[in-house]
């Protein structure tokens, strides 16, 4: 099966064409090498999936014929990403999600740093 194909099947891309887009843009490595999406995957196989700011890791128990209910995702894939990164990862989710509830959504406008140029004077 293809690795585009394979990463929707188990659902750690919410449709294919962003599994394919993920291949190219080199967000997903098969065994540790940058992958097209039309690479062939086999049972075994270490599957990575970028993840900022981290890499999430999955081994490849079994291939699904076709997409596979969100419970049987434990079936084809065993995520094997360390714990630590874990814990990273769910922090910078959490950070994120507070930053929208007071309304930050990235970088200051030029009036927002004018304004904090003036309180911190």
């Amino acid at each position: 099966m293809r690795i585009d194909k394979f990463i929707w099947a188990v659902r750690l891309f919410k449709t294919r064409t962003f599994a394919s887009k993920g291949c190219d843009d080199e967000k997903v490595k098969l065994n540790g090498a940058f992958v097209k999406p039309s690479k062939a995957v086999a049972e075994g196989n270490e599957i990575a999936v970028k993840v900022n700011p981290i890499w999430r890791t999955f081994k490849i128990v079994e291939i699904p014929k076709s997409r596979v209910g969100a419970k049987l995702v434990a079936q084809h894939v065993v995520e094997t990403t360390p714990p630590t990164d874990l814990v990273l990862l769910e922090q910078m989710q959490l950070q994120h999600h507070q930053n929208k509830v007071l309304g930050i959504k990235g970088r200051p406008t030029k009036k927002v740093r004018r304004d904090l140029d003036k309180l911190t004077e």
